[in-house]
């Protein structure tokens, strides 16, 4: 099934690398301290914990020698369309071996409102009326179908020469528009986009918010998906560090105490301090 999309430019205990994902990484990030969130896995989930009000991004690298589509969800609703999350939906292309991070809910070709971690009652679900599916990210990849072998019309001695220069004058075009101002980078993946088809913690609850907005440059292009259903989900779950200890997804520290002296009385024996400064 040949479908046109929309291109835009451009996750128990700690598993290996904090990512998730077999056809592609999926890692969660702190963009405000560039960390990657460690990944637990629990009753046969993955998890990670968010920290209130800091905004967060979903890092996705593709590991295979073909491009893969990989239509992402947050709380249940397409990061791109704003609709209730489908398979069918919009989502990113990505090149052979290439990643991307999805920072937000796409506003525009070239803007974005930024993710952030906020409470439930804050978050871009409930404020459009959608709260049953806050907590949990969702990355849908597919494989893309091969193209099928041209067909050269013998019959005719310069229809091969003729089909060679309309597809060398094409992607020269393309890589023109790429370089133009204001177009995405290169190595950008792009986002594709079709009609949809007819196919208890102590704490609030974390979701993720409509935050800032941000630039970010998207283009056009076609993803062929060798398969309605996808050929791999990654699901990832969240909330805030406290509420995992209390749902024993996360194992609980005991607080730091200091330890026995049997000789409290007693000065440790001194030695000449370093200077200020070290």
């Amino acid at each position: 099934m040949k479908l046109a999309w929309l291109g835009i430019l451009l996750i128990g205990l700690s598993i290996d690398a904090d990512a998730a994902g077999r056809l592609a990484d999926v890692q969660i990030i702190d963009r405000d301290s560039g960390s990657t969130l460690p990944v637990f896995r629990s009753r046969g989930e993955y998890w990670v914990a968010g920290k209130p009000g800091a905004r967060y991004s979903i890092l996705i690298q593709n590991h295979r020698g073909e491009r893969i589509l990989a239509v992402t969800a947050v709380d249940g609703i397409n990061v791109i369309s704003g609709e209730t999350g489908a398979w069918g939906q919009s989502g990113y292309v990505f090149s052979p071996g290439e990643s991307y991070e999805i920072a937000g809910w796409r506003k525009s070709n070239s803007e974005i409102a930024a993710f952030n971690f906020t409470t439930a009652a804050n978050s871009y679900a409930e404020r459009t009326g959608r709260p049953a599916n806050v907590g949990v990210i969702g990355v849908a990849l597919f494989l893309e179908r091969p193209a099928p072998a041209p067909r050269i019309d013998y019959s005719n001695p310069g229809a091969r020469d003729s089909n060679s220069t309309k597809d060398e004058v094409s992607e020269g075009a393309a890589r023109a528009a790429q370089s133009g101002p204001g177009a995405a980078a290169p190595s950008a993946p792009r986002l594709a986009e079709v009609k949809p088809q007819m196919n208890s913690a102590p704490a609030e609850k974390l979701g993720t918010g409509h935050g800032a907005r941000e630039y970010s440059y998207v283009q056009n292009t076609t993803f062929d998906r060798l398969s309605s259903t996808p050929n791999e989900i990654i699901k990832i779950r969240y909330d805030s560090l406290e509420n995992l200890v209390a749902m024993g997804v996360v194992p609980s520290r005991p607080a730091w105490q200091a330890r026995p002296n049997p000789f409290p009385e007693s000065i440790a024996p001194r030695y000449v301090p370093d200077p200020p400064g070290g």
